[in-house]
């Protein structure tokens, strides 16, 4: 590991949490200094606290040693004490009473007592604040319960910190009882909840902190396992890949911004070079505030990093447990995704995996961000693979059979005289008709995608069977970009029914090339009501949806169907 400081990454550390502290500092000069802000939530007071603490001990920032911002901690305090409840807790948000809530505010308070201590007199009201909104927290987070995997991790941190400040062996038992349940991460270095979200501002650093605090080597183990997977999930775009989300960040692009002090530690730790290339792009994407605070408290942050290695290309990564598979290469990255957590549980729910995306491609600025296949069976939703097969390195097989019943009389020994039959539900809707018990006729809809990666791209070779029914494949670009040889049929959509078109942004474009192998020919223009996204009546039932926006291409019709669709990278040439 270097031993040489980074002198520039500290200064910009310091710059980032003065952009956040120096107008909360200047806040008391208008105000007055026993004016409390009012309206903030409990976990932005903790987090403003921490940061101009940190800024009030970083030589490097515009606020060391300020009164000023000693003033703006003290009237956060305030704030924060008072939405502590009797029990402890803190109140505000939809957890009601939540220890895992409290924790992470007691995690910022936790960090903000260790940098106050040492601080002299400047900061000795903040430093005996802190140290009793801490003592109140103690005991609603030493019983308290969790809801979510990744809270098990930000409560044990809560209650490390606590022990460092104020050693109990409680604390630790607490924690060993929590660990013991083991952590939840994958042989591929996923964790439970699959989200980029939730390892980057959860259970990385809790797990770090835990290793440090119990000299617990494996839990880092733990998290630079997850790093490594993740490098195969940064897109060029600088985004870490959600499809496979359990979470909320599963309809929405992540940015690696916050893995950078997680990637930025364990290469200074490790000298993984491949971790160093990764801090750096993370580090493009912008410094958080709270960054300073950490290296303060953890030096080895402010480390120069090990020389970065470049990425080989191609690159191409399968994980197992998520059905996912990721190929990059110099022209194009094909992210291709088949594990929903949907057919499985038949019903689209929170803490599922539900993003019916089973194909995306980056070709510089021509991105595709997602395709998807909608059918009208039985209103249950568009195409989630329940199985994936990989009969060779490049080639993927995803399949769903969609199964809906009709149902027969009661056997005599079921009916019952006055017709009261128990609710139930028979995995599309449910009725007080004691389905279990009734014979079924069922009706079956087979869908198989068949994706070859190629170097520029991928070819589709797309099966639809089962009885007549109209479906639609929907190729959402990202906006920026003008379809070329496609129909427009309003609301920046597009309709092609055979031959080619392509999407162009800048100088790259993706092209499409489309045949029809088996089936009637494909939905013209005038048929809006095939040429459409339809999100299934798990949506639609609450009037909700999932769809898609950006500028959307549709082929589609009535099947059974067999048709190839070719999607290509094109993109100029590198300068000689």
């Amino acid at each position: 590991m270097s031993t040489a400081l980074d002198r520039e990454f500290a200064r910009a550390a310091a710059r980032a949490a003065d952009r956040t502290a120096a107008p909360l500092a200047a806040a008391p000069l208008a105000a007055g200094p026993d004016d409390a802000p009012a309206g903030v939530t409990h976990r932005v007071l903790a987090r403003r606290v921490k940061t101009l603490v940190a800024a009030y001990r970083s030589p490097d920032s515009a606020l060391h040693g300020s009164p000023w911002a000693a003033a703006a901690a003290t009237a956060h305090l305030r704030a924060l004490r008072a939405a502590q409840t009797a029990t402890g807790l803190f109140a505000g948000g939809d957890n009601v009473q939540s220890p895992p809530d409290s924790a992470f505010t007691v995690n910022d308070v936790c960090d903000a007592h260790v940098l106050a201590v040492g601080a002299g007199p400047g900061l000795r009201d903040v430093t005996a604040a802190l140290a009793d909104i801490a003592d109140a927290a103690r005991a609603p987070l030493l019983t308290g319960g969790v809801h979510t995997p990744n809270h098990r991790w930000e409560l044990c941190a809560a209650l490390a910190r606590l022990h460092r400040s104020f050693p109990d062996d409680r604390l630790l038992a607490r924690i060993e009882q929590w660990l013991a349940e083991g952590v939840d991460i994958d042989p591929d270095g996923l964790y439970a909840e699959r989200s980029a979200n939730y390892a980057a501002h959860v259970s990385n650093p809790s797990l770090l902190l835990l290793a440090e605090v119990l000299g617990r080597t494996d839990l880092g183990d733990a998290v630079e396992r997850h790093l490594t997977a993740t490098l195969d999930l940064i897109g060029p775009d600088g985004t870490v890949e959600t499809v496979h989300s359990r979470r909320q960040d599963q309809h929405g692009p992540f940015p690696l911004a916050p893995y950078l002090p997680h990637y930025r530690l364990l290469a200074v730790r490790t000298g993984r070079g491949d971790f160093s290339r990764a801090a750096r792009l993370a580090q493009a994407g912008g410094i958080d505030p709270d960054l300073l605070a950490e290296t303060l408290l953890t030096p080895d942050l402010c480390r120069v990093l090990p020389e970065p290695v470049p990425q080989t290309l191609p690159r191409a990564r399968y994980l197992t447990t998520a059905r996912l598979a990721a190929h990059t290469s110099a022209t194009a990255r094909t992210v291709v995704y088949g594990g929903s957590d949907v057919p499985g549980h038949r019903r689209v729910r929170s803490g599922l995996a539900c993003n019916p995306t089973f194909l995306r491609l980056f070709a510089g600025e021509a991105v595709l961000d997602a395709v998807r296949l909608s059918r009208g069976f039985f209103d249950l939703g568009p195409f989630r693979a329940a199985a994936v097969e990989r009969p060779a390195a490049d080639r993927y097989l995803l399949t769903e059979t969609l199964t809906a019943a009709y149902y027969q009389p009661l056997p005599p020994d079921r009916r019952c005289d006055d017709g009261d039959y128990r609710m139930g539900d028979e995995g599309r809707f449910s009725a007080a008709m004691a389905f279990p018990d009734r014979p079924r006729d069922e009706v079956t809809h087979t869908t198989r995608v068949a994706v070859d990666v190629r170097e520029d791209g991928a070819d589709l070779l797309i099966e639809i069977g089962g009885p007549p029914v109209p479906w639609a494949l929907e190729l959402a670009f990202r906006p920026g970009g003008v379809p070329q040889g496609a129909v427009p049929i309003g609301d920046g959509r597009w309709c092609l029914t055979s031959g080619t078109a392509a999407y162009r942004a800048g100088d790259d474009e993706i092209g499409i090339e489309v045949r029809v192998e088996a089936g009637e020919p494909l939905a013209g223009p005038d048929r809006g009501d095939v040429l459409r996204y339809d999100p299934g009546q798990d949506h639609t039932v609450v009037r909700g949806t999932d769809a898609t926006t950006g500028n959307r291409v549709y082929l589609g019709g009535l099947g059974p169907h067999t048709l190839t669709v070719a999607l290509r990278a094109r993109r100029p040439a590198p300068p000689a």
